[in-house]
């Protein structure tokens, strides 16, 4: 395809996903009472002493527009969860035609993963995010009194949700990256070392400075790592034992068909 209808292709996919995300954001401002009663619950789990000392664990505002903003914030997350299975469908489907034909069927399974993988990265940081919080507010002194802001704890309580839902997915683009010829099983086995130190790094730059959300991130991105590195070298092997002309060892070219059909008219 010339650029130009590339760009395009691109254009329309990212308006269909954007219309999907929209009517998710559109259902997400009808269930914000539940939605945000579900995300305020890793905070209202502390122990009290922990939280603030008191019986209630309201969270404060301090800017006129926080509270519009808290549930414009609140939407889009449920948008992005709701809408998951649409839009990373578009982003595959953008890249799909790219393949080769026997293996665009891979694109309904990039999707069968990556929704459960998005979802469960989520859910792992809300999980995750109470333990954390009981950590960072260990650090606090008998004369310290919590007063978070709605803002700041929603804020976080986004970061990890999304950091995680889309770590899940990127092992999915390595082996996007092997079916597209980019990346080998040479080559990822060959700075394994570099790519586990790497998630490390990054797991602790993503997210807070405590040892739980660093390790709940690493550990699950190394094994999804090592699950897109063993898919890669089935992959490159299947490819290796491949003819020159992309066929088994034990399938017929065309061309033999068409020689065993012609010997089949000349003895008619």
């Amino acid at each position: 395809m010339p650029l130009m209808d590339h760009l395009r292709e691109l254009r329309s996919r990212v308006v269909k996903a954007a219309l999907f995300i929209a009517v998710g954001v559109a259902a997400g401002f009808v269930v914000f009472g539940p939605v945000w009663d579900a995300l305020q619950a890793p905070y209202c789990r502390l122990p009290q002493e922990v939280r603030d000392g008191g019986e209630g664990c309201d969270l404060i505002f301090t800017g006129i527009f926080d509270p519009f903003f808290l549930r414009f914030k609140v939407a889009i997350v449920v948008g992005l969860l709701i809408a998951s299975p649409f839009w990373l469908y578009q982003l595959w489907a953008f890249v799909a035609p790219a393949l080769r034909g026997r293996e665009k069927r891979y694109t309904y399974y990039f999707v069968a993963a990556a929704v459960p993988l998005f979802l469960t990265g989520s859910g792992l940081a809300y999980y995750i995010t109470g333990l954390a919080l009981e950590v960072l507010f260990g650090f606090a002194t008998e004369d310290m009194v919590a007063m978070i802001t709605i803002t700041n704890y929603l804020n976080y309580m986004i970061l990890m949700i999304l950091v995680f839902g889309f770590a899940f997915v990127t092992p999915l683009l390595v082996i996007l990256l092997n079916l597209l010829g980019v990346v080998t099983h040479a080559g990822l086995a060959k700075w394994r070392r570099l790519i586990v130190f790497g998630i490390f790094v990054l797991s602790a730059m993503v997210t807070p400075a405590e040892p739980i959300s660093m390790l709940a991130l690493a550990v699950p991105l190394i094994v999804l790592f090592e699950i897109a590195e063993l898919f890669c070298f089935l992959h490159d092997r299947r490819r290796g034992a491949a003819g020159a002309d992309g066929l088994a060892d034990d399938e017929l070219s065309p061309l033999d068909d068409a020689e065993d059909a012609a010997e089949d008219d000349a003895r008619r």
